[in-house]
């Protein structure tokens, strides 16, 4: 947050803050308990939907909300890291974390049309194509490189 070239407020961490408690109510209280077997997209979906839909109904809610993130990127960045939030805090797990950015980010550019003033953003080509993706460069997954 401190790292990014905008400065988001506390409005990112309350966006983190209600998507860890999100994750949690699906996790039954116990941090990183979703795994295994009781991991699947629908579960992921359902915690991804109720912490976007949260945080895109207080940029709508609060205008003060969207004025202080200038630019639909911001939104858009900051409402994927609420839902990053929530999945890691119920699975604990990287993957699904960096999958629920990127339904994040489709989310948001559903419902709004655009993620940022011309539409035509770097978020809008870098979601789904990065996750469970090999690197461009590997011929095949788990290649031994010159060992």
């Amino acid at each position: 947050q401190y790292a990014s070239a905008t400065y988001t407020d506390n409005i990112l961490e309350d966006f983190c803050y209600k998507g860890c408690e999100i994750g949690l109510d699906y996790a039954g209280g116990e941090m990183a308990s979703i795994k295994g077997d009781k991991l699947n997209m629908d579960i992921l979906e359902e915690m991804i939907r109720a912490e976007n839909d949260y945080c895109l109904t207080q940029y709508e809610a609060y205008p003060t909300v969207a004025e202080s993130h200038f630019g639909g990127s911001v939104r858009a960045c900051c409402a994927a890291a609420g839902c990053g939030s929530t999945v890691a805090c119920a699975t604990g797990l990287a993957q699904p974390t960096l999958s629920a950015w990127s339904l994040s980010m489709l989310g948001h550019y559903e419902r709004k049309g655009r993620l940022g003033f011309f539409g035509y953003d770097l978020q809008d080509q870098c979601t789904a194509c990065g996750s469970y993706s090999y690197q461009s460069d590997e011929g095949m997954p788990f290649e031994m490189r010159g060992v």
